[in-house]
């Protein structure tokens, strides 16, 4: 397996790079300067701009320049925010804590609501259950998270004043009550990226299990007298798993694009509002950063998955 592993993350590494070359690219010659203040500002001489256009290279050709960011990657540099005065990987390591905790509670969430109901409308197809949990489950995907998030902040709010609609990471204090007013402040960005993920899995849950329920080894199963719960578990569950396995893989980068409009809505200090407020400042080092980490991401989780294929079912071989 590990030989399989290195020999993917050697394929990634092109696959990378081009990605890499049309994301700068495309930056590259999209409309906008980061120096456009600068230009309006009276009290700035032009010979101010044009100096730090050229310490920055913004003058260069887009191929020199794209060598340029590539080289210092590969040493660790990610580049130097010319909003906030401060490297990229500073100001994205400073974010990431807030994303992960928020994002990674959301999947969590989403998977411990989808898969064991999913698993039951599937047990009990077109029950009064699994027509509740599909009619749910189709709402939930419907609704897009903004819309969500702003039913979440007028019922929970606005009108009952339960929950805070604004996210703080710089929360005073220590020990419970710290970590009751943290977790309090994440229900419901928590909540709204969990019941979106929640609605899809759902559906292709069960349909996994409808899959794979009917096919003559789970009739051989039971035929031999074993539980319908050790049936349902063993042979049915483990292996419809393995088509979910690639779309929760495959959903775990969207999650950080869908993280970007929740953000916004709480307010949340993550990788997300860094995001909007880099390319509402035509911030281009920030914005190449997180895009490219979240195109790492797409590439990390399908081997993650692919990994997951074998664990799942053992009639897949690595080599």
């Amino acid at each position: 397996m590990w030989r399989y592993v290195l020999r993917r993350l050697l394929i990634s590494v092109p696959a990378l790079i081009g990605i890499s070359i049309v994301l700068f690219t495309v930056l590259a010659l999209a409309p906008g300067d980061p120096f456009e203040e600068l230009a309006t500002n009276p009290n700035v001489p032009a010979e101010v701009r044009m100096n730090l256009r050229a310490k920055y290279g913004l003058d260069d050709p887009v191929a020199v320049r794209y060598v340029r960011w590539l080289s210092s990657m590969l040493q660790g540099e990610w580049g130097f925010s010319f909003v906030s005065r401060i490297d990229v990987d500073t100001l994205i390591l400073q974010r990431l804590p807030t994303t992960l905790i928020v994002l990674g509670s959301a999947q969590l969430l989403g998977l411990l609501i989808a898969l064991p109901i999913g698993i039951l409308s599937a047990m009990r197809p077109y029950s009064v259950f699994d027509q509740i949990a599909t009619t749910l489950a189709f709402i939930g995907f419907s609704l897009p998270t903004f819309f969500t998030g702003l039913l979440f902040i007028l019922l929970f709010s606005v009108y009952l004043d339960w929950l805070p609609f604004i996210y703080r990471a710089d929360i005073p204090g220590s020990g419970w009550p710290w970590l009751r007013e943290h977790v309090k402040q994440a229900i419901m960005p928590v909540s709204v990226l969990a019941l979106f993920q929640a609605a899809s899995l759902t559906r292709f849950t069960r349909s996994a299990v409808l899959d794979v329920i009917r096919l003559d080894y789970v009739t051989t199963a039971r035929a031999k007298g074993l539980s319908e719960g050790f049936t349902v578990v063993k042979h049915v569950t483990r292996n419809a798993l393995i088509p979910v396995v690639t779309l929760v893989a495959l959903q775990i980068p969207q999650i950080f694009t869908g993280a970007v409009v929740t953000e916004q809505i709480f307010r949340v200090p993550g990788i997300g509002s860094l995001l909007i407020s880099a390319i509402l400042a035509n911030d281009t080092p920030v914005v190449m950063g997180i895009t490219f980490v979240f195109s790492v991401l797409v590439v990390l989780f399908n081997l993650v998955a692919d990994v997951l294929y074998g664990w799942l079912d053992p009639r897949i071989s690595y080599r």
